[in-house]
């Protein structure tokens, strides 16, 4: 069976979705969102960076929802929730990288009522929060108690070049901005969302969520991709920490450790990559980190970006199959089966 599927924007995630549609046989790319003018009109292949696909980029939402595709693969930066809920409300399922997990963040009640309108199903994922959610909670089931599952993401982040995605999270302030704090916590609030996925996983109910935010500045100016300087004295290292809380105990945190540069002070040392803690009987420590494929060679620095991307694009584009079957709603790793690789492996 082929699922038909509708990309949502260009960007960056979405080229690499675009790229991971046309390689599965078990899905037919049936049209394309474009976010901007310029590419309204081109060839989306073109747009994505391979070849021709005879399929050409539009804005009239209309007509591709007439296509009647199974499934809309949402990939733009932020998500819109009036144009998720048209989608929905008309009959197409979604699969998001655009700020949703378990919709607490952008607002359920909306999203749910589209569901259950259209009789259709929403799921949201990337590498973190998604992904590595599912690889602490697959963790979890080792040992024979739980005391706490911690999740860390530790990057430098200085050669990628997205001010857009990283300016909320508090990145290029001044340290002593008074409601710093505020800014990284709306900023990075989908973070929120995976520690309510890991609790549900774990079958508990949250007494509390809470923020807790740490930084550190540049000591000398820092010029950074796309021409971004960040000054001397403003944040260019963010630590954010989202913990769920039962009984006055931490038991769930989800962390973003990033940095930029190397004129940080403090000079935070990075793990590199995704470490999975469970404390427990007995504790479980895990790691996930990434390498290019063998043979590859990158001419520039965003072709191992993209590479990256790659990871953000891949759990929604894996889960389709299962979120067109699923009954009407929000759908998370809790409640669909095991997500197979279907069509991914290269014969």
């Amino acid at each position: 069976m082929s699922y038909r599927v509708v990309q949502w924007t260009t960007g960056n995630v979405g080229k690499r979705s675009v790229r991971a549609i046309t390689l599965n046989p078990q899905l037919e790319l049936v049209g394309c969102y474009a976010w901007s003018r310029e590419k309204v009109g081109r060839d989306v292949g073109e747009l994505c960076g391979i070849e021709p696909l005879g399929i050409t980029a539009t804005d009239d939402v209309d007509a591709l929802l007439a296509l009647q595709p199974d499934c809309v693969v949402y990939n733009p930066m932020f998500a819109d929730v009036d144009e998720m809920v048209r989608i929905l409300r008309t009959g197409v399922n979604i699969v998001s990288t655009s700020e949703f997990i378990t919709g607490h963040f952008l607002g359920r009640e909306r999203i749910l009522e589209a569901c259950h309108a259209g009789g259709t199903s929403i799921f949201g994922s990337g590498i973190n929060p998604g992904f590595i959610q599912l690889f602490a909670i697959v963790s979890a089931t080792l040992p024979e108690q739980v005391e706490k599952v911690s999740i860390t993401e530790a990057i430098d982040t200085t050669i990628y070049n997205s001010p857009a995605t990283e300016k909320p999270m508090g990145f290029g302030y001044p340290i002593d901005t008074p409601n710093l704090k505020a800014i990284t916590e709306k900023g990075s609030a989908i973070f929120r969302d995976g520690v309510f996925l890991v609790a549900d996983a774990l079958g508990v109910r949250l007494d509390d969520v809470v923020c807790d935010v740490a930084y550190a500045q540049t000591t000398e100016d820092l010029q950074l991709p796309g021409d971004w300087l960040i000054e001397k004295g403003c944040v260019a290292g963010v630590d954010v920490a989202w913990k769920g809380v039962v009984n006055g105990r931490e038991v769930i945190e989800i962390r973003g450790r990033w940095r930029k540069g190397q004129t940080l002070d403090p000079d935070w040392e990075l793990d590199m990559g995704y470490t999975v803690e469970v404390q427990g009987t007995p504790s479980i420590k895990t790691t996930l980190s990434f390498a290019p494929p063998p043979g590859f060679v990158g001419e520039t620095i965003d072709d191992y970006i993209m590479l990256g991307l790659s990871l953000v694009a891949m759990p929604a584009i894996t889960a389709i199959p299962a979120v067109v079957q699923a009954p009407p709603g929000i759908v998370t790793y809790t409640d669909l089966p095991l997500l197979l690789p279907r069509g991914v492996l290269r014969t």
